[in-house]
């Protein structure tokens, strides 16, 4: 199979940065052959018949473009690549092969270094130029980008579409939405363009600008083909999937309506080899203009806390707590000292609505939660034990990257499991395990999994009769059990030869 994948790195290959989060496993494309399509008579019914009325599209774009390509620029910019993370193909100058220091090869390539290598000290920064695109939001000369355009961006200057440069500075950055306001340094009178004040539908027609390739403001048209996608970038990902060709440079353009209003702002395709295959994604407007405006108010982006660790309620879930429907957000834990736990909020709660929205799944939750913003107050209905109820709780602030990075629950499962001397994956990450239960990664043989005879290799299929795919799971029914008074949990464990019952103590999780 090809390396099919989704890159938020539109930027040329100069300077194109790794995507943090990729999709995990591989994405089985099928071709569909020998298939025959009859033409339906369409007069027969009312929908069909009003649908062969409506125009195909526009003859052309060129009246919108001609208002809108003032407004978008080229984006270049200097990155420390000593403390970027590239893949190898993306600088423009190589870094020295790392030879054993004070040998002969490293003294030569330091001599001769300019010809292959730079000459450049392993402890100086090393510079690479990058490309993407942007747009103006006003007059002023406030621009719109991606975060990953400008991520550790020495120098910031754009290029309007008449040629001219300017240098700029990066306002503020939002790597969770990945999105950055940049401002010229130098006053004036600029085109602008205006976010859309409403979405998008699914088969509306688009037009993406930008920069791809470096080649310069180019057009490309298509259409909505799905809204509300969630690609694994990021908790609160978004994102509108157009059609309209984005490729390599587009990083940080805008996606336009019909009417020239900004919907969406490029970020990332799916590309088996690099470039558009006709599927691209962009943050869609209402979250574009919240965290934009955030970031000229206060250069940073306050979001709301409840403080709880939480998954999807699967439909295997839903049936073993006789819910109706296999929707709303499980709580797995509400952290001590936060909002959620001082609103009583407690294990094995599932919530299914913030101030009368319903909640579809735990990344649904998140985005609502970060969008109400701190010190707000939030009507949450739950269900608890079988029967609904609200309770309201006043959220509180976000904590930073690292803090929020540790409250996630697969932080919290390294945590818990490395105190019983073990290291788990999902098996659908862990070539050869199948695609059911937790894989044990890797066992300490002085433990307290290892002294249960639990290997690497062994696959956890069920905690407390209750079946796993992450090792968040695993923590969660031990956490329960621990909550009900259970001092240890039965684990089924699949081994390379056969499948047993291991009791394991819950006393191991804080």
């Amino acid at each position: 199979m090809e390396n099919s994948k989704v890159t938020n790195s539109l930027l040329p290959p100069a300077g194109r940065k790794s995507f943090r989060s990729v999709l995990l496993g591989a994405v089985a494309l099928a071709a569909v052959g020998g298939l025959t399509i009859e033409a339906l008579p369409v007069a027969t019914h009312p929908a069909f018949a009003a649908a062969a009325t409506v125009s195909a599209g526009p003859a052309s774009f060129a009246d919108v473009v001609d208002h809108v390509k003032g407004a978008v620029v080229s984006v270049k910019v200097k990155i420390d690549q000593s403390k970027a993370s590239f893949d190898g193909e993306d600088s423009q100058s190589q870094p020295m092969p790392n030879f054993p220091k004070g040998g002969p090869m490293e003294k030569f390539f330091r001599q001769f270094g300019e010809r292959g290598f730079g000459g450049q000290e392993h402890d100086q920064p090393r510079m690479a130029m990058a490309q993407g695109s942007g747009f103006f939001i006003s007059a002023d000369g406030y621009i719109v980008t991606n975060n990953h355009v400008v991520d550790h961006a020495k120098d910031v200057t754009i290029t309007t579409t008449d040629g001219k440069t300017i240098p700029a500075r990066v306002i503020g950055t939002d790597p969770k939405t990945d999105l950055a306001l940049l401002k010229v340094t130098e006053g004036g009178d600029y085109p602008f363009v205006s976010f859309a004040s409403q979405a998008p539908r699914v088969g509306d027609w688009v037009i993406a600008v930008g920069n791809p390739f470096g080649l310069g403001g180019t057009v490309t048209a298509g259409i909505v083909s799905a809204r509300g996608r969630d690609i694994g970038s990021g908790p609160y990902d978004d994102f509108l999937q157009i059609d309209a060709p984005v490729n390599h440079g587009n990083s940080g353009g805008p996606t336009f309506n019909a009417n020239g209003e900004v919907v969406g702002v490029n970020t990332a395709i799916f590309s088996p080899s690099g470039g558009s295959v006709g599927i691209g994604f962009a943050v869609a407007s209402d979250v574009a203009k919240s965290v934009i405006q955030s970031l000229k108010d206060d250069g940073k982006v306050a979001r709301g806390w409840l403080g709880v660790q939480i998954q999807p309620v699967t439909q295997d879930i839903a049936d073993s707590m006789g819910l109706k429907e296999s929707k709303g957000a499980l709580v797995d834990k509400a952290e001590k000292d936060s909002p959620a736990a001082a609103a009583g909020l407690k294990d094995g709660d599932v919530i299914t609505s913030v101030n009368g929205e319903a909640v579809a799944d735990s990344h649904d939750l998140a985005r609502k939660i970060a969008a109400l913003g701190p010190k707000k107050e939030a009507d949450l209905a739950i269900i608890r034990n079988g029967s609904t109820q609200t309770m309201k709780v006043t959220l509180g602030a976000m904590q930073d990257e690292k803090q929020a990075m540790a409250d996630t629950p697969e932080a919290h499962a390294k945590d818990a499991m490395a105190k019983y001397g073990m290291s788990l994956e999902p098996a659908t990450a862990v070539e050869g395990a199948g695609k059911t239960g937790v894989v044990v990664a890797d066992v300490d043989p002085d433990g307290a999994a290892a002294q249960k005879g639990i290997a690497t290799g062994d696959v956890i299929l069920q905690v407390a009769g209750k079946p796993v795919s992450n090792p968040s799971d695993v923590t969660a029914a031990i956490d329960a059990a621990k909550s009900g008074g259970k001092k240890s949990v039965l684990m089924q464990v699949k081994t390379a030869d056969s499948t047993r019952f291991v009791a394991l103590s819950t006393e191991a999780v804080s």
